[in-house]
């Protein structure tokens, strides 16, 4: 399995994990609480972290196509949740 990283600055990392959880508990097997996120998907598992200056997002995946295609599927939802900010996604 590969991995990414992502620690994206924000004073509302909680509601976007959460609305990122809920918005993919219909499709996925989810689980989250305010804080702390894992969702499941055919590309690989999300394991999301809520503090109170930043939302750290973990991704793991098969191989380097899925991760990539993870990578963005990710940020794009995110960033729609966050439309009121800019957000900076730097993977490592």
């Amino acid at each position: 399995m590969l991995q990414s990283c992502a620690i994206v600055p924000t004073a509302h990392a909680s509601r976007y994990l959460q609305q990122l959880c809920k918005h993919w508990s219909h499709k996925f097997q989810t689980e989250f609480t305010a804080d702390a996120g894992r969702i499941a998907l055919p590309l690989g598992e999300a394991r999301l972290a809520a503090e109170a200056d930043a939302l750290t997002i973990d991704l793991k995946a098969k191989d380097d196509a899925d991760l990539a295609v993870f990578k963005d599927v990710v940020a794009q939802h995110v960033e729609r949740f966050a439309f009121q900010e800019n957000l900076v996604f730097e993977w490592s």
